[in-house]
């Protein structure tokens, strides 16, 4: 581990260089690592594991879809893929990465499990912060850990193979065998991190509910959704909308930010770009800033929590989310978005 300068601000940051994959395996060689749930992180950080030599099985309940995935993945039936009641039983390190909702109605049979020595993993500070909503409450002899992935399973995935990596945050909320920080390293580079950088349960939680309801989601879907309207309104065709309000953003200016950074892109971009977007940012920042704040807050107070677990728990919750996400794929913004798609080069 090392502390390191980000922004100004020092940081602790492991980095592959300093905790290598040998070193991983080592620390890992005894364990049996038992991945519950196969939904959004479970396949990426279990086939990870796996094709870096790590011993892994996996916990899903048979007949679901999930489960035929898992198969179609290579996992075995009764070799390396169990229900999730055996897969604790088996498991040393259970990495608990069902839905938080899943998580909160599986938990009496992981705790059973969770003998002395074992440890418990999440991807998300959602069940420990919020456990007086989820009743999560570890033994007090078994390490407590978490590695969070800063992108989708699919993402995880995707980059591993292409022999890249996804950052992730790191933390011990309990360290009963003196060598949870260890064992929760050892996970982090084995998922296929690209670095790790500390963190706590409640700031990861925090953090991340704030990005999935800010600018990772909701408020990009927002400002989509308005500029692309503001442009139909004033008579420009769904292409042109789509492509000045979404495709260029994706396909060509994010790459370009993510590679050298916001500020190369206000230095490289044609002067008549650099004044309008050095005029009008600290606009949107001054509208938006208050609606971050509240959200900020929505989530400190729990209330977020509170709203997510209630909504799961209603027997109608996956029918009233299914007619949500239909609404959505069949607004104009997003058929223009597919039909957009469709015309890209390809290998685009």
């Amino acid at each position: 581990m090392a502390k390191m300068k980000i922004g100004g601000v020092e940081e602790t940051v492991v980095t592959r260089s300093e905790f290598p994959l040998e070193k991983a395996r080592e620390v890992l060689e005894n364990e049996t690592i038992a991945v519950l749930g196969y939904g959004v992180q479970g396949p990426g950080q279990s086939l990870n594991l796996r094709d870096n030599g790590f011993n892994v099985i996996v916990g899903q309940r048979q007949g679901s879809s999930s489960w035929d995935r898992a198969v179609s993945d290579g996992w075995v039936p009764g070799k390396t893929l169990f229900d999730i009641e055996e897969a604790c039983e088996r498991g040393t390190v259970l990495e608990y990465l069902l839905s938080d909702a899943g998580q909160i109605a599986v938990w009496p049979t992981v705790k059973k499990h969770l003998t002395s020595g074992k440890a418990l993993y999440f991807s998300h500070g959602f069940g420990i912060t919020y456990n007086d909503r989820t009743g999560i409450v570890p033994p007090e002899d078994v390490d407590v850990i978490m590695v969070a992935p800063k992108g989708s399973g699919t993402s995880l995935r995707r980059l591993f193979l292409e022999g890249k990596g996804v950052n992730s945050s790191y933390a011990v909320y309990q360290d009963a065998t003196g060598r949870a920080l260890e064992r929760c390293l050892a996970l982090g580079i084995g998922v296929g991190s690209g670095y790790l950088f500390e963190t706590d349960f409640r700031r990861e939680v925090y953090s991340d509910l704030t990005g999935e309801r800010g600018t990772l989601m909701g408020a990009i879907q927002g400002i989509f959704a308005a500029q692309y309207q503001v442009l139909r309104d004033n008579g420009h065709t769904p292409s042109e909308a789509f492509n000045e309000t979404v495709e260029e953003l994706s396909q060509s200016l994010m790459p370009l930010i993510s590679e050298k950074g916001m500020d190369w892109m206000y230095a490289n971009c044609s002067t008549t770009a650099q004044r309008g977007a050095l005029d009008w940012w600290t606009r949107f920042r001054d509208v938006t800033l208050p609606v971050f704040r509240e959200l900020y807050e929505s989530v400190k107070s729990g209330n977020e929590a509170a709203i997510a677990i209630g909504s799961n728990s209603r027997p109608d919750y996956r029918q009233k989310l299914n007619a949500e996400l239909k609404a959505m794929h069949d607004s104009e913004l997003w058929r223009a978005g597919e039909d957009v798609r469709k015309l890209r080069p390809e290998g685009n």
